[in-house]
């Protein structure tokens, strides 16, 4: 091999790891960080043996460029009407209507857009002793306001995996922890509102979760959030708490409302 071959293809080399250095600290340098807060309260309400309810409420902050504070702007609120239906042990169907308020926040590239969302949605559940795993397949038709103040229609498919361990007990009761770990991809169709990526975002769940008792219940996550975006990808890091009450008003008109027979002497 002559040494100007060698030098060539040294040069080749050199020029192809200059050229991979450049994309990633380029794709690096236009990828934006933001830490957030969600919150949520879930209201579940049997309805029947195969039927319940569900009304959640929810909303969420994010810090800005200028501020590290979670809770430094209210990006999002929303509330979902649920309908549950339990085909099997294994199968649980499920559909929602919601409407979603994502506020006009600048600082971190949000404009105002007001959305109505339809659902639907199953879970698969396999259950072993001692720890839940499931996976749940959702399809959701968002109907948006873009930046022109029209309103388009954006096909979304969510998968997720979700794992549910059991900590001081083989199964989930009152008085019991567990932890939490899931995983979900999202695809979208393209739109202005959403952007031309068909590949909408990956977020990661690491938590843990506490039963206060078998009708009220806490949990307690972090998530991580990819979203790649046309001019600029973002990444989140999320504190999330959901609080879910089964049954709330029912519980409570048993507790309060319920007049213990009187007794009387024979």
């Amino acid at each position: 091999m002559s040494s100007k071959f060698a030098h060539n293809i040294v040069h080749k080399k050199k020029t192809y790891l200059i050229v991979i250095f450049l994309i990633t600290t380029m794709s690096y340098g236009q990828t934006t960080k933001y830490n957030q807060y969600w919150g949520e309260m879930q209201f579940n309400r049997t309805i029947s043996e195969k039927w319940s309810a569900e009304l959640d409420l929810a909303t969420s902050y994010s810090s800005t460029a200028s501020s590290p504070n979670i809770f430094e702007k209210n990006t999002q609120r929303s509330f979902r009407g649920w309908g549950h239906y339990y085909l099997s042990p294994r199968w649980k169907l499920s559909s929602f209507i919601g409407y979603f308020s994502n506020k006009d926040v600048p600082e971190i590239g949000q404009f105002e857009s007001p959305e109505w969302r339809f659902a639907l949605q199953a879970i698969y559940y396999f259950h072993k002793t001692g720890y839940t795993l499931s996976t749940r397949m959702r399809t959701e038709l968002r109907h948006m306001k873009n930046e022109d103040d029209t309103y388009e229609n954006v096909i979304r498919y969510r998968q997720q995996i979700k794992y549910i361990q059991p900590i001081n007990s083989k199964f989930l009761r009152k008085g019991v922890i567990y932890a939490i770990a899931s995983d979900e991809i999202f695809l979208k169709s393209e739109t202005k509102v959403t952007g031309l990526s068909f590949f909408d975002r990956n977020r990661l769940n690491i938590g843990a979760g506490y039963l206060f008792t078998d009708d009220i219940q806490v949990e307690i996550t972090y998530a991580n959030e990819y979203l790649p975006r046309d001019n600029n990808n973002q990444i989140v890091n999320a504190a999330s708490l959901t609080i879910t009450f089964n049954n709330l008003f029912k519980n409570l008109e048993k507790k309060f409302l319920h007049k213990p027979e009187e007794k009387h002497d024979e």
